[in-house]
This record gives C-alpha cells, structure tokens and sequence, in this order.
C-alpha cells in the first residue's frame, strides 16, 4: 500500500475542524444507535474500510447486535430494522449519494412525520460529518 500523507500531522487546524464536528454530534440529541447506523451505512456505501471496522466495533460495544450489523446494507429488506431506523437509512443512502437525486420530498415527508426538525438537522450533520471522514480516510488510504 502507498503511504500517503497524514493530514492531521500537516494540517492540524484543518483536522481540529473536522473533530469540531464531531464534538457537536457528541453533544447532539440523536441517539449514539442512530449515529452509529449512520456512519456504519455512509462508510459502506463509500468504501471506506477503515470507518467500517471502526464503527462496526464500536457499535458492538454499544450493544448493537452482529445480526443487525451483517444484515445493514440490506435494511430495506431486513425485518429486524425499526421505522425510524429505516427513513434514517434511507436519508443516509440519498444524502451520501446526494449527485443521484439529492434527498428527495418522500423521504423528507416521511422523517417529518417521524422526528422534529432538530432531529432532522442533527440526522443530516451526522452523514455530512462521517462523509468528510471517509473521504479523509479513504483519501490518504488510512489504515485499519
């Protein structure tokens, strides 16, 4: 593997950025289950190895069970995922992918229903924080 620069050694301040983020998500009101579905998810679907084992662990030691976590990137057709866990995917999927169709009316009617609009926002800067992480991680091919 190429060894690649390490931002955080180069560019501190840039990387104490990105940890601002982090320390408003630890702050937040969404849930640690939530936030931890949602990096796990973005991560998959970026490819991002090095946040996938790390979230993946940490979920675990949350309480969160394997069989969830095996069966996330096919949640639309697993039973074992709640309501409020799917429209979060879902948000998840659209807003990592964001060049395809962006987040669309029905899912944003659809998490309306289910959470306020604080809820809302912190749900959507928790895919923007572990977006910017994967593409740091993936970037400089950080090792797991």
């Amino acid at each position: 593997m190429q060894n690649r620069i390490k931002i955080d050694q180069l560019e501190p301040l840039a990387y104490e950025a990105v940890f601002g983020l982090e320390s408003y998500m630890q702050q937040a009101k969404l849930s640690k289950a939530h936030y931890e579905l949602i990096k796990i998810r973005a991560s998959q679907i970026n490819g991002c190895a090095f946040c996938i084992n790390m979230h993946t662990e940490e979920a675990i030691k949350m309480g969160e069970k394997p069989k969830r976590l095996f069966l996330l990137d096919a949640w639309k057709h697993a039973q074992i995922f709640t309501e409020e866990e799917k429209v979060i995917l879902q948000i998840t999927e659209e807003v990592t992918l964001i060049h395809e169709n962006g987040l669309t009316d029905e899912t944003y009617d659809r998490a309306k229903i289910i959470f306020d609009d604080h809820y809302i926002t912190q749900i959507i800067m928790a895919i923007a924080t572990i977006n910017v992480w994967n593409r740091l991680a993936i970037s400089t091919l950080k090792p797991i």
